[in-house]
């Protein structure tokens, strides 16, 4: 077990970011090539929930070590320093959230080799400037139900949700009874959605069109206001930093994971799909994965050889970078070979161009951007 005292290192997790980096890179790939009219896999249920999967991969995670990093802290010093913990995290998640945003709003619309196939929809609209203040203001997730969002900052959305439970988290672990407060928030949370609800679907003269656009609005708003999959690795961080032994015994067991890794990966195989609830669903099975391949000495996984190490140190910037770099190898195919490529040709060039890329673009980033700020955010580690 990790000791509080001690700095906090976990195996195995620069793994876990690999796995869900890449889950959300394939997915895109698929997507883009469907959006594009290519020939695609868009369609499997598989690839098309794989980058929903992996951004719920990485609120678990998140949710874990930020709970564990609260709960350390709180216990070694009596209290925790919200200052120092907002700017480790602007320092962390600013720097490349904005690049990619200036990116995709001002820069990718005007070169040719970027244009994707949403351009003429959702950047130099009637809705450009209502749009971008939401951007700037770390409430994608809020600009993308209300004007959508342009493509190549779109997955920036996941972004906001973790700054937004960023923004309550700290609060919460650090009051004298860190569920009390959660439930009390989450009380008063459900209370503001269900006088919203009752205002606009019971008492106001809104027509049937504008109420169902604000209930199309809401719906997708929920399908990714996940903040819920982040609690649930919060408390795994809980399990392991409270010694629950009894419990963690248990959930170490080899036969045990054998039962809940053949659970899992049979309901990915056959699309299984829990309405409402599918991201929070999932998480459990996720956070079961975390706690073991960071604690349990006999997991059945092991993830800790250098190259996927490599990936997920720089899974960030591969999660921010991606989908213009596959924009711009599928433009580029294009350009310089034409589109009378054979579909097996095709994919084999595009996908191992785009990682290549991919991974040259998140080395320059993390080599010269990110490190130098992660350097001065350890000075706010305490």
């Amino acid at each position: 077990m990790q000791n509080p005292h001690q700095p906090v290192y976990f195996p195995n997790l620069n793994g876990v970011r690999f796995i869900a980096a890449f889950s959300v890179l394939i997915h895109h790939t698929e997507q883009i090539k469907y959006l594009m009219g290519l020939d695609n896999i868009y369609g499997n249920y598989f690839i098309k929930n794989l980058g929903k999967l992996g951004v719920g991969l990485f609120f678990v995670l998140s949710g874990f070590l930020i709970t564990y990093l609260l709960l350390s802290e709180k216990k070694r010093r009596g209290d925790i320093s919200t200052k120092d913990f907002y700017i480790r995290r602007v320092l962390r998640i600013w720097p490349l959230y904005f690049i990619i945003v200036i990116l995709g709003f001002f820069v990718f619309p005007i070169i040719p080799i970027f244009k994707e196939p949403l351009r003429n929809q959702y950047y130099f609209d009637a809705d450009f400037f209502k749009r971008l203040p939401f951007f700037l203001l770390f409430l994608p997730n809020l600009g993308f139900v209300f004007f959508r969002s342009p493509y190549l900052c779109a997955q920036t959305w996941s972004v906001g949700v973790e700054e937004q439970f960023y923004a309550i988290w700290p609060w919460i672990i650090k009051s004298k009874n860190p569920v009390k407060t959660f439930f009390k928030l989450l009380i008063i949370f459900l209370l503001i959605v269900g006088i919203i609800w009752i205002y606009v679907f019971k008492v106001s003269d809104l027509s049937e069109i504008d109420k169902q656009k604000i209930q199309a609005g809401l719906e997708l708003f929920f399908s990714q206001f996940r903040i819920l999959t982040m609690v649930i690795g919060g408390i795994g961080a809980y399990l392991v930093f409270s010694k629950k032994v009894e419990i963690l015994g248990i959930l170490f067991r080899k036969d045990v994971q054998i039962i809940v890794y053949f659970i899992l990966f049979l309901m990915l195989g056959t699309g299984f799909h829990m309405p409402g609830f599918n991201m929070e669903f999932y998480g459990i099975f996720f956070c079961f994965f975390v706690l073991n391949v960071s604690q349990n000495k006999n997991s059945i996984f092991y993830l800790e050889q250098k190259i996927i190490h490599y990936f997920g140190k720089i899974s960030y910037g591969i999660y921010i970078y991606h989908p213009a770099v596959i924009v711009l190898c599928i433009n580029s195919i294009h350009y310089f070979l034409g589109k009378k490529l054979s579909n097996t040709n095709f994919n084999l060039l595009l996908y191992l161009s785009a990682f290549i890329l991919t991974i040259l673009v998140c080395e320059f980033s993390f080599r010269f951007i990110e490190t130098p700020l992660l350097k001065l955010k350890d000075r706010f580690n305490r």
